[in-house]
Protein backbone atom coordinates (compact mmCIF):
# COMPACT_ATOMS: atom_id res chain seq x y z
CA UNK A 1 0.00 0.00 0.00
CA UNK A 2 1.04 3.64 -0.57
CA UNK A 3 2.65 5.52 1.79
CA UNK A 4 0.62 8.32 0.52
CA UNK A 5 -1.71 9.48 -2.22
CA UNK A 6 -0.73 12.45 -4.65
CA UNK A 7 -3.53 15.02 -6.74
CA UNK A 8 -2.07 17.04 -8.97
CA UNK A 9 -4.41 19.55 -10.38
CA UNK A 10 -3.26 22.14 -13.23
CA UNK A 11 -6.55 24.79 -13.60
CA UNK A 12 -6.37 26.38 -17.49
CA UNK A 13 -7.70 30.14 -17.52
CA UNK A 14 -7.64 32.95 -19.47
CA UNK A 15 -10.13 35.60 -19.42
CA UNK A 16 -12.20 35.85 -22.85
CA UNK A 17 -10.06 38.24 -24.99
CA UNK A 18 -11.33 38.22 -28.69
CA UNK A 19 -11.57 41.42 -30.83
CA UNK A 20 -12.84 40.83 -34.15
CA UNK A 21 -12.84 44.85 -34.22
CA UNK A 22 -9.09 45.08 -34.69
CA UNK A 23 -6.71 42.35 -37.22
CA UNK A 24 -4.00 42.31 -34.36
CA UNK A 25 -4.88 42.83 -30.68
CA UNK A 26 -2.20 42.78 -28.30
CA UNK A 27 -3.78 41.13 -25.31
CA UNK A 28 -4.87 38.39 -27.76
CA UNK A 29 -1.38 37.34 -27.65
CA UNK A 30 -1.93 35.80 -24.07
CA UNK A 31 -3.95 33.13 -25.93
CA UNK A 32 -1.68 32.33 -28.58
CA UNK A 33 1.12 32.30 -26.66
CA UNK A 34 -0.39 29.86 -24.16
CA UNK A 35 -1.68 27.66 -26.80
CA UNK A 36 1.83 27.53 -28.24
CA UNK A 37 3.71 27.17 -24.84
CA UNK A 38 1.43 25.70 -22.53
CA UNK A 39 -1.74 24.03 -23.97
CA UNK A 40 -0.19 21.86 -27.19
CA UNK A 41 3.13 20.77 -25.28
CA UNK A 42 0.87 19.96 -22.08
CA UNK A 43 -1.54 17.79 -24.16
CA UNK A 44 1.20 16.15 -26.09
CA UNK A 45 3.46 14.88 -22.89
CA UNK A 46 0.08 13.56 -21.83
CA UNK A 47 -0.47 11.92 -24.78
CA UNK A 48 3.03 10.73 -25.08
CA UNK A 49 2.55 9.32 -21.66
CA UNK A 50 -0.54 7.56 -22.40
CA UNK A 51 1.06 6.07 -25.89
CA UNK A 52 4.20 4.88 -23.59
CA UNK A 53 1.76 3.07 -21.07
CA UNK A 54 3.72 5.29 -18.10
CA UNK A 55 0.58 5.07 -15.24
CA UNK A 56 -0.40 8.90 -14.83
CA UNK A 57 -3.34 10.86 -12.93
CA UNK A 58 -4.43 14.63 -12.73
CA UNK A 59 -7.65 16.47 -12.53
CA UNK A 60 -7.76 19.45 -14.86
CA UNK A 61 -10.03 22.36 -15.18
CA UNK A 62 -10.43 24.64 -18.07
CA UNK A 63 -12.22 27.43 -17.35
CA UNK A 64 -15.70 28.10 -19.57
CA UNK A 65 -13.78 31.47 -20.63
CA UNK A 66 -11.05 29.20 -22.34
CA UNK A 67 -13.09 26.70 -23.97
CA UNK A 68 -14.86 29.29 -25.72
CA UNK A 69 -11.69 30.32 -27.02
CA UNK A 70 -10.04 27.30 -27.74
CA UNK A 71 -13.62 26.38 -29.91
CA UNK A 72 -13.73 29.85 -31.45
CA UNK A 73 -13.18 30.44 -35.44
CA UNK A 74 -11.91 33.56 -35.34
CA UNK A 75 -9.31 32.79 -32.42
CA UNK A 76 -8.21 29.48 -34.35
CA UNK A 77 -7.53 30.95 -37.14
CA UNK A 78 -5.37 34.14 -35.73
CA UNK A 79 -3.55 31.44 -33.83
CA UNK A 80 -2.75 29.20 -36.83
CA UNK A 81 -1.06 32.81 -37.94
CA UNK A 82 0.18 33.43 -35.15
CA UNK A 83 2.20 29.89 -35.10
CA UNK A 84 3.34 29.73 -38.78
CA UNK A 85 4.99 33.20 -38.43
CA UNK A 86 7.13 32.07 -35.46
CA UNK A 87 7.98 29.14 -37.50
CA UNK A 88 8.95 31.69 -40.38
CA UNK A 89 10.99 33.55 -37.15
CA UNK A 90 12.55 30.31 -36.22
CA UNK A 91 13.62 29.18 -39.42
CA UNK A 92 15.66 32.53 -39.84
CA UNK A 93 16.85 32.45 -36.31
CA UNK A 94 18.47 28.81 -36.59
CA UNK A 95 20.52 30.99 -39.86
CA UNK A 96 21.01 33.83 -37.70
CA UNK A 97 22.48 32.57 -34.63
CA UNK A 98 24.95 29.10 -36.37
CA UNK A 99 28.20 29.57 -35.08
CA UNK A 100 26.87 31.27 -31.46
CA UNK A 101 26.47 30.83 -27.93
CA UNK A 102 22.64 30.85 -28.86
CA UNK A 103 22.38 28.71 -31.61
CA UNK A 104 21.14 25.72 -29.48
CA UNK A 105 18.25 27.57 -28.12
CA UNK A 106 17.18 28.68 -31.71
CA UNK A 107 17.30 25.24 -32.93
CA UNK A 108 15.19 24.19 -29.59
CA UNK A 109 12.59 26.72 -30.99
CA UNK A 110 12.91 25.70 -34.23
CA UNK A 111 11.63 22.15 -33.21
CA UNK A 112 9.01 23.42 -30.62
CA UNK A 113 7.69 25.85 -33.14
CA UNK A 114 6.99 23.42 -36.33
CA UNK A 115 5.80 20.77 -33.31
CA UNK A 116 3.47 23.23 -31.96
CA UNK A 117 2.01 24.32 -35.20
CA UNK A 118 2.01 20.61 -36.92
CA UNK A 119 -0.08 19.56 -33.73
CA UNK A 120 -2.29 22.16 -33.24
CA UNK A 121 -2.89 23.62 -37.24
CA UNK A 122 -2.63 19.88 -39.22
CA UNK A 123 -2.88 17.49 -36.76
CA UNK A 124 -5.64 18.95 -34.23
CA UNK A 125 -7.59 22.04 -36.61
CA UNK A 126 -7.51 23.81 -33.25
CA UNK A 127 -9.57 21.04 -31.48
CA UNK A 128 -7.04 20.83 -28.38
CA UNK A 129 -10.89 19.98 -26.02
CA UNK A 130 -11.26 16.53 -28.16
CA UNK A 131 -8.16 15.33 -27.11
CA UNK A 132 -8.65 16.48 -23.58
CA UNK A 133 -11.76 14.51 -23.58
CA UNK A 134 -10.26 11.74 -24.82
CA UNK A 135 -8.20 11.23 -21.99
CA UNK A 136 -10.76 11.46 -19.89
CA UNK A 137 -12.57 8.98 -21.30
CA UNK A 138 -9.28 6.53 -20.82
CA UNK A 139 -9.63 7.57 -16.89
CA UNK A 140 -6.18 9.58 -16.90
CA UNK A 141 -7.67 12.99 -16.70
CA UNK A 142 -10.17 14.08 -14.55
CA UNK A 143 -11.82 17.10 -16.31
CA UNK A 144 -13.08 19.93 -13.28
CA UNK A 145 -16.00 22.39 -14.07
CA UNK A 146 -15.99 26.20 -13.13
CA UNK A 147 -18.36 29.85 -12.68
CA UNK A 148 -18.31 30.40 -16.67
CA UNK A 149 -16.60 33.92 -16.42
CA UNK A 150 -14.23 33.10 -13.88
CA UNK A 151 -16.02 35.53 -11.44
CA UNK A 152 -15.19 35.51 -7.31
CA UNK A 153 -18.65 33.97 -6.13
CA UNK A 154 -18.10 35.57 -2.83
CA UNK A 155 -17.72 38.91 -4.65
CA UNK A 156 -21.40 38.66 -6.52
CA UNK A 157 -24.27 40.50 -5.23
CA UNK A 158 -27.17 38.32 -5.09
CA UNK A 159 -27.32 34.29 -4.75
CA UNK A 160 -29.21 34.48 -8.19
CA UNK A 161 -25.96 35.95 -9.73
CA UNK A 162 -23.92 33.19 -8.18
CA UNK A 163 -26.08 30.55 -8.76
CA UNK A 164 -26.22 31.74 -12.62
CA UNK A 165 -22.37 31.89 -13.07
CA UNK A 166 -22.20 28.00 -11.70
CA UNK A 167 -25.33 27.07 -13.91
CA UNK A 168 -23.70 28.76 -17.05
CA UNK A 169 -20.16 27.34 -16.44
CA UNK A 170 -21.81 23.56 -16.14
CA UNK A 171 -23.14 23.98 -19.28
CA UNK A 172 -20.72 25.24 -20.73
CA UNK A 173 -18.81 22.09 -19.82
CA UNK A 174 -21.58 19.83 -21.04
CA UNK A 175 -21.60 21.67 -24.48
CA UNK A 176 -17.87 20.63 -24.64
CA UNK A 177 -17.18 17.57 -23.01
CA UNK A 178 -20.38 16.06 -23.02
CA UNK A 179 -21.31 15.05 -19.46
CA UNK A 180 -21.93 17.42 -16.18
CA UNK A 181 -17.95 17.28 -14.11
CA UNK A 182 -18.52 15.56 -10.71
CA UNK A 183 -15.59 18.22 -9.27
CA UNK A 184 -15.20 22.30 -9.49
CA UNK A 185 -12.34 24.67 -9.50
CA UNK A 186 -13.80 27.40 -7.92
CA UNK A 187 -12.40 30.60 -9.14
CA UNK A 188 -9.42 31.72 -7.70
CA UNK A 189 -10.52 29.20 -4.43
CA UNK A 190 -12.79 31.89 -3.89
CA UNK A 191 -14.98 30.63 -0.66
CA UNK A 192 -17.59 31.76 1.95
CA UNK A 193 -20.15 29.95 3.89
CA UNK A 194 -23.26 28.87 1.53
CA UNK A 195 -20.52 28.24 -1.75
CA UNK A 196 -20.44 24.38 -1.06
CA UNK A 197 -24.34 24.11 -0.77
CA UNK A 198 -24.79 26.39 -3.85
CA UNK A 199 -22.43 23.67 -5.45
CA UNK A 200 -23.84 19.97 -3.73
CA UNK A 201 -27.37 21.70 -5.34
CA UNK A 202 -25.63 21.32 -8.86
CA UNK A 203 -24.58 17.68 -8.04
CA UNK A 204 -20.93 18.86 -7.63
CA UNK A 205 -19.34 16.15 -5.23
CA UNK A 206 -15.83 18.05 -4.55
CA UNK A 207 -14.02 21.23 -4.92
CA UNK A 208 -10.34 22.95 -3.89
CA UNK A 209 -9.51 25.66 -1.10
CA UNK A 210 -6.13 27.34 -0.29
CA UNK A 211 -4.73 25.96 3.01
CA UNK A 212 -5.99 28.05 5.63
CA UNK A 213 -9.71 27.53 4.52
CA UNK A 214 -9.87 23.90 5.59
CA UNK A 215 -6.99 24.68 8.77
CA UNK A 216 -9.47 27.56 9.66
CA UNK A 217 -12.55 25.54 9.39
CA UNK A 218 -14.87 25.22 12.22
CA UNK A 219 -14.38 22.66 13.86
CA UNK A 220 -10.60 22.13 13.14
CA UNK A 221 -10.20 19.15 11.09
CA UNK A 222 -7.68 16.88 13.14
CA UNK A 223 -6.26 15.52 9.49
CA UNK A 224 -5.60 19.13 8.21
CA UNK A 225 -5.44 19.18 4.81
CA UNK A 226 -4.14 15.60 4.60
CA UNK A 227 -7.44 14.13 4.18
CA UNK A 228 -10.71 16.04 2.24
CA UNK A 229 -13.22 17.84 4.31
CA UNK A 230 -17.07 17.06 4.70
CA UNK A 231 -18.45 20.55 4.15
CA UNK A 232 -22.01 21.05 5.28
CA UNK A 233 -23.63 20.04 2.11
CA UNK A 234 -21.96 16.63 1.86
CA UNK A 235 -19.41 18.23 -0.86
CA UNK A 236 -15.66 17.70 -0.10
CA UNK A 237 -12.96 20.32 -0.07
CA UNK A 238 -9.89 19.88 -0.97
CA UNK A 239 -6.80 21.83 0.96
CA UNK A 240 -3.62 22.93 -0.82
CA UNK A 241 -0.78 21.49 0.14
CA UNK A 242 1.98 24.30 1.15
CA UNK A 243 5.04 22.34 0.64
CA UNK A 244 4.92 20.71 -2.36
CA UNK A 245 2.89 23.54 -3.81
CA UNK A 246 5.69 26.50 -2.91
CA UNK A 247 8.57 23.58 -4.51
CA UNK A 248 7.26 24.41 -7.68
CA UNK A 249 5.67 27.75 -8.41
CA UNK A 250 7.91 29.91 -5.90
CA UNK A 251 10.69 31.89 -8.21
CA UNK A 252 13.11 32.43 -5.15
CA UNK A 253 12.62 29.20 -3.29
CA UNK A 254 11.28 26.74 -5.69
CA UNK A 255 12.60 25.09 -9.08
CA UNK A 256 11.89 27.51 -11.35
CA UNK A 257 14.31 30.07 -10.13
CA UNK A 258 17.28 27.30 -10.57
CA UNK A 259 20.14 28.84 -12.68
CA UNK A 260 19.93 26.64 -15.60
CA UNK A 261 16.51 27.68 -16.73
CA UNK A 262 15.53 30.13 -19.06
CA UNK A 263 14.87 33.54 -18.49
CA UNK A 264 10.94 34.62 -18.89
CA UNK A 265 11.82 38.53 -19.25
CA UNK A 266 14.66 38.96 -21.76
CA UNK A 267 13.08 38.81 -25.16
CA UNK A 268 14.27 39.16 -28.69
CA UNK A 269 11.34 41.08 -29.27
CA UNK A 270 13.10 43.75 -27.21
CA UNK A 271 16.84 42.66 -27.83
CA UNK A 272 16.94 42.26 -31.76
CA UNK A 273 17.35 45.35 -34.59
CA UNK A 274 14.04 46.56 -34.86
CA UNK A 275 13.87 46.09 -38.39
CA UNK A 276 14.44 42.49 -37.88
CA UNK A 277 11.06 41.81 -36.01
CA UNK A 278 9.29 44.05 -37.32
CA UNK A 279 7.60 41.90 -39.73
CA UNK A 280 6.50 39.60 -36.80
CA UNK A 281 5.30 42.81 -34.26
CA UNK A 282 1.76 43.98 -34.48
CA UNK A 283 0.62 46.57 -37.53
CA UNK A 284 1.98 49.42 -34.92
CA UNK A 285 5.02 48.46 -34.44
CA UNK A 286 5.36 48.30 -31.06
CA UNK A 287 7.95 46.03 -29.15
CA UNK A 288 6.27 43.03 -27.70
CA UNK A 289 7.65 39.28 -26.59
CA UNK A 290 7.86 37.04 -29.04
CA UNK A 291 8.72 34.28 -26.93
CA UNK A 292 12.43 33.67 -28.31
CA UNK A 293 14.74 34.25 -25.19
CA UNK A 294 18.00 33.17 -25.50
CA UNK A 295 19.14 33.94 -21.44
CA UNK A 296 18.83 31.97 -18.50
CA UNK A 297 18.34 32.31 -15.15
CA UNK A 298 21.96 32.86 -13.98
CA UNK A 299 21.35 33.82 -10.49
CA UNK A 300 19.06 35.38 -7.90
CA UNK A 301 19.47 39.32 -8.67
CA UNK A 302 21.73 39.17 -11.62
CA UNK A 303 20.40 42.02 -14.15
CA UNK A 304 18.59 41.07 -17.18
CA UNK A 305 21.64 42.54 -19.16
CA UNK A 306 23.87 40.09 -17.23
CA UNK A 307 22.22 37.08 -17.96
CA UNK A 308 24.18 34.16 -19.35
CA UNK A 309 23.25 32.14 -22.77
CA UNK A 310 20.44 29.86 -21.97
CA UNK A 311 21.72 26.03 -22.94
CA UNK A 312 18.82 24.21 -23.35
CA UNK A 313 20.65 20.55 -22.31
CA UNK A 314 21.52 21.55 -19.17
CA UNK A 315 17.87 23.44 -18.43
CA UNK A 316 16.95 19.55 -19.38
CA UNK A 317 19.02 18.14 -17.36
CA UNK A 318 17.65 20.29 -14.50
CA UNK A 319 14.22 19.53 -15.26
CA UNK A 320 14.71 15.78 -14.68
CA UNK A 321 16.74 16.28 -11.86
CA UNK A 322 13.92 18.41 -10.27
CA UNK A 323 11.05 15.74 -11.08
CA UNK A 324 12.84 13.14 -9.32
CA UNK A 325 13.23 15.50 -6.37
CA UNK A 326 9.91 16.28 -6.50
CA UNK A 327 8.60 12.71 -6.04
CA UNK A 328 11.26 11.85 -3.38
CA UNK A 329 10.10 14.39 -1.65
CA UNK A 330 6.42 13.36 -1.38
CA UNK A 331 7.44 10.12 -0.54
CA UNK A 332 9.65 11.19 2.14
CA UNK A 333 6.40 13.54 3.20
CA UNK A 334 4.11 11.18 2.93
CA UNK A 335 6.22 8.83 5.66
CA UNK A 336 6.23 11.99 7.97
CA UNK A 337 2.60 12.99 8.23
CA UNK A 338 1.67 9.00 8.32
CA UNK A 339 3.54 8.53 11.22
CA UNK A 340 2.01 12.34 12.49
CA UNK A 341 -1.51 11.69 12.19
CA UNK A 342 -1.75 7.56 11.36
CA UNK A 343 -3.63 7.57 8.56
CA UNK A 344 -2.16 7.22 4.47
CA UNK A 345 -2.16 10.96 3.45
CA UNK A 346 -3.26 12.68 0.46
CA UNK A 347 -1.55 15.75 -0.69
CA UNK A 348 -3.25 18.19 -2.85
CA UNK A 349 -1.05 20.03 -5.67
CA UNK A 350 -2.89 22.34 -7.60
CA UNK A 351 -0.98 24.92 -9.63
CA UNK A 352 -1.98 27.29 -12.61
CA UNK A 353 -1.51 25.34 -15.25
CA UNK A 354 0.09 28.24 -17.21
CA UNK A 355 2.83 27.95 -14.88
CA UNK A 356 4.07 25.07 -17.09
CA UNK A 357 5.66 26.53 -20.49
CA UNK A 358 4.82 29.47 -20.30
CA UNK A 359 6.45 31.08 -16.92
CA UNK A 360 8.84 27.78 -16.55
CA UNK A 361 9.72 27.04 -19.87
CA UNK A 362 11.04 23.49 -18.82
CA UNK A 363 7.83 23.09 -16.79
CA UNK A 364 6.05 20.51 -19.10
CA UNK A 365 9.12 18.72 -19.38
CA UNK A 366 8.90 18.32 -15.61
CA UNK A 367 5.55 17.03 -15.63
CA UNK A 368 6.38 14.45 -17.95
CA UNK A 369 9.38 13.51 -15.93
CA UNK A 370 7.33 12.96 -12.40
CA UNK A 371 4.52 10.78 -14.01
CA UNK A 372 7.72 8.62 -15.34
CA UNK A 373 9.73 8.68 -12.31
CA UNK A 374 6.61 8.21 -10.19
CA UNK A 375 6.00 5.06 -12.25
CA UNK A 376 8.71 3.26 -10.16
CA UNK A 377 8.32 4.55 -7.07
CA UNK A 378 5.35 2.45 -4.64
CA UNK A 379 5.68 4.90 -1.60
CA UNK A 380 3.48 7.91 -3.36
CA UNK A 381 0.24 7.05 -5.91
CA UNK A 382 -1.33 9.74 -8.23
CA UNK A 383 -5.18 9.74 -8.16
CA UNK A 384 -7.53 11.46 -9.95
CA UNK A 385 -10.17 13.37 -7.10
CA UNK A 386 -12.67 10.84 -7.60
CA UNK A 387 -10.42 7.87 -7.57
CA UNK A 388 -9.70 8.92 -3.98
CA UNK A 389 -12.91 9.97 -2.78
CA UNK A 390 -14.05 6.36 -3.77
CA UNK A 391 -10.53 4.70 -1.53
CA UNK A 392 -11.66 7.41 1.32
CA UNK A 393 -15.64 5.02 1.54
CA UNK A 394 -13.68 1.75 1.72
CA UNK A 395 -11.27 3.59 4.52
CA UNK A 396 -14.27 4.79 6.76
CA UNK A 397 -14.35 7.09 9.48
CA UNK A 398 -10.54 7.06 10.20
CA UNK A 399 -9.84 9.80 7.22
CA UNK A 400 -13.29 11.88 7.80
CA UNK A 401 -13.76 14.89 8.64
CA UNK A 402 -15.98 17.33 8.71
CA UNK A 403 -16.98 20.97 9.15
CA UNK A 404 -17.70 24.74 7.98
CA UNK A 405 -14.63 25.75 5.95
CA UNK A 406 -13.77 29.29 6.27
CA UNK A 407 -13.71 32.11 4.16
CA UNK A 408 -10.69 32.21 1.64
CA UNK A 409 -9.02 32.32 -1.34
CA UNK A 410 -5.65 31.48 -2.98
CA UNK A 411 -4.53 34.94 -3.85
CA UNK A 412 -2.07 37.13 -2.00
CA UNK A 413 -2.83 37.82 1.41
CA UNK A 414 -5.34 34.67 1.65
CA UNK A 415 -8.51 36.91 1.49
CA UNK A 416 -10.21 38.90 -0.84
CA UNK A 417 -7.88 42.00 -0.49
CA UNK A 418 -6.47 41.62 -4.07
CA UNK A 419 -9.63 41.91 -5.80
CA UNK A 420 -10.94 44.63 -3.42
CA UNK A 421 -8.89 47.41 -2.93
CA UNK A 422 -8.40 50.67 -3.67
CA UNK A 423 -7.20 50.36 -7.26
CA UNK A 424 -10.81 48.31 -8.38
CA UNK A 425 -13.21 48.83 -5.56
CA UNK A 426 -15.01 51.27 -7.72
CA UNK A 427 -16.06 48.07 -10.07
CA UNK A 428 -18.43 46.48 -7.58
CA UNK A 429 -21.39 49.17 -7.12
CA UNK A 430 -21.72 49.03 -11.01
CA UNK A 431 -21.58 45.09 -11.06
CA UNK A 432 -24.03 44.80 -8.49
CA UNK A 433 -26.26 47.33 -9.64
CA UNK A 434 -26.10 45.56 -13.04
CA UNK A 435 -26.68 42.35 -11.50
CA UNK A 436 -30.18 43.40 -9.80
CA UNK A 437 -31.24 44.61 -12.92
CA UNK A 438 -30.96 41.59 -14.71
CA UNK A 439 -32.14 39.28 -11.83
CA UNK A 440 -34.87 41.53 -12.15
CA UNK A 441 -35.66 41.33 -15.98
CA UNK A 442 -35.04 37.67 -16.00
CA UNK A 443 -38.03 38.02 -13.70
CA UNK A 444 -40.31 40.23 -14.80
CA UNK A 445 -39.84 38.79 -18.43
CA UNK A 446 -39.31 34.55 -18.30
CA UNK A 447 -40.99 33.92 -21.87
CA UNK A 448 -39.38 36.45 -24.07
CA UNK A 449 -39.10 36.06 -27.62
CA UNK A 450 -37.11 37.46 -30.67
CA UNK A 451 -34.71 40.35 -30.40
CA UNK A 452 -35.83 40.72 -26.69
CA UNK A 453 -34.99 37.46 -25.99
CA UNK A 454 -31.71 37.66 -27.93
CA UNK A 455 -30.82 41.00 -25.79
CA UNK A 456 -31.78 39.77 -22.39
CA UNK A 457 -29.04 36.87 -23.49
CA UNK A 458 -26.57 39.24 -24.57
CA UNK A 459 -26.89 41.04 -21.43
CA UNK A 460 -26.57 38.13 -19.53
CA UNK A 461 -23.33 37.46 -21.58
CA UNK A 462 -22.02 40.92 -20.93
CA UNK A 463 -22.88 40.89 -17.23
CA UNK A 464 -20.80 37.92 -16.57
CA UNK A 465 -17.83 38.85 -19.09
CA UNK A 466 -17.60 41.73 -16.50
CA UNK A 467 -17.97 39.58 -13.45
CA UNK A 468 -14.51 38.11 -14.15
CA UNK A 469 -11.90 37.90 -11.79
CA UNK A 470 -9.12 38.83 -14.13
CA UNK A 471 -10.27 42.41 -14.61
CA UNK A 472 -9.49 43.78 -11.03
CA UNK A 473 -6.64 41.21 -10.60
CA UNK A 474 -5.00 43.16 -13.63
CA UNK A 475 -5.99 46.49 -12.07
CA UNK A 476 -4.42 45.31 -8.55
CA UNK A 477 -1.18 44.22 -10.37
CA UNK A 478 -1.10 47.31 -12.64
CA UNK A 479 0.42 44.61 -15.40
CA UNK A 480 -2.62 45.63 -17.91
CA UNK A 481 -4.52 47.81 -16.02
CA UNK A 482 -5.32 50.19 -18.96
CA UNK A 483 -6.53 47.63 -20.88
CA UNK A 484 -8.63 45.92 -17.90
CA UNK A 485 -10.08 49.26 -17.35
CA UNK A 486 -11.09 49.56 -20.48
CA UNK A 487 -12.52 46.22 -21.27
CA UNK A 488 -14.37 46.60 -18.15
CA UNK A 489 -16.13 50.01 -18.92
CA UNK A 490 -16.81 48.62 -22.67
CA UNK A 491 -19.09 45.60 -21.23
CA UNK A 492 -20.86 47.25 -18.81
CA UNK A 493 -21.79 50.50 -21.28
CA UNK A 494 -22.86 48.15 -23.72
CA UNK A 495 -24.67 46.38 -20.85
CA UNK A 496 -26.44 49.39 -20.05
CA UNK A 497 -27.27 50.58 -23.68
CA UNK A 498 -28.94 47.13 -24.02
CA UNK A 499 -30.42 46.80 -20.70
CA UNK A 500 -32.48 50.04 -20.93
CA UNK A 501 -33.90 48.91 -24.77
CA UNK A 502 -35.13 46.06 -22.63
CA UNK A 503 -36.88 48.03 -19.91
CA UNK A 504 -38.87 50.10 -23.03
CA UNK A 505 -39.50 46.31 -24.56
CA UNK A 506 -38.03 48.35 -28.20
CA UNK A 507 -34.54 46.87 -28.51
CA UNK A 508 -31.96 48.44 -31.32
CA UNK A 509 -31.53 45.41 -34.34
CA UNK A 510 -28.12 47.15 -35.48
CA UNK A 511 -26.99 47.67 -31.79
CA UNK A 512 -27.82 44.46 -30.82
CA UNK A 513 -26.33 42.71 -33.57
CA UNK A 514 -23.01 44.66 -33.56
CA UNK A 515 -23.28 43.59 -29.69
CA UNK A 516 -23.20 40.06 -30.27
CA UNK A 517 -20.66 40.17 -32.86
CA UNK A 518 -17.97 41.81 -30.65
CA UNK A 519 -18.91 39.48 -27.61
CA UNK A 520 -19.70 36.05 -28.92
CA UNK A 521 -18.74 33.88 -26.38
CA UNK A 522 -21.59 30.94 -24.81
CA UNK A 523 -23.98 31.08 -27.46
CA UNK A 524 -26.00 28.78 -25.51
CA UNK A 525 -26.38 31.72 -23.07
CA UNK A 526 -30.40 31.63 -21.43
CA UNK A 527 -30.87 34.81 -19.37
CA UNK A 528 -33.18 32.45 -17.34
CA UNK A 529 -30.36 31.26 -15.28
CA UNK A 530 -31.04 34.65 -13.35
CA UNK A 531 -34.47 33.97 -12.33
CA UNK A 532 -35.16 34.58 -8.64
CA UNK A 533 -36.58 31.47 -7.01
CA UNK A 534 -40.49 31.10 -6.98
CA UNK A 535 -41.93 32.78 -3.87
CA UNK A 536 -42.37 30.37 -0.85
CA UNK A 537 -46.24 29.81 -0.43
Amino acid sequence: MARGYLLLVLHCHLPYVRHPEHDDFLEEDWFYEAVAETYVPLLRVLQGLDRDRVPFKLALSVSPTLCEMLGNKLLRERCARYLRRHVELADKEVARTRGTPFADAARLYQDHYRDVCRSYVDEWDGRLLDGLAKLARRGKVELLGSAATHAVLPLLGTEEGRRAQVAAGLRNFEKHFGRRPAGFWLPECGYARGVDGLLARFGIRFFFLDTHGVLLADPRPPLGVFAPLQTPSGAAAFGRDVESSEQVWSADEGYPGDPAYREFHRDLGYDAELDYVRPYLHADGVRRPLGFKYHRVTGSGVPLGEKQPYDPGAAAERAAAHAGHFVRQRADQARRVRQAVGVTPVIVSPYDAELFGHWWFEGVRFVDHVFRQAAGCTDVLFLTPSEYLARCRRLGPRVQQSGEPAPSSWGNGGYFDVWVDGSNDWIYPDLHRAEAAMVRAAGELPAAEGLLRRALNQCARLLMLAQSSDWPFLMHTGTAREYATARFRALMDRFGSLSAQVRTGRVDAAELERCEWLDDAFPEMDYRVFRPPPARS
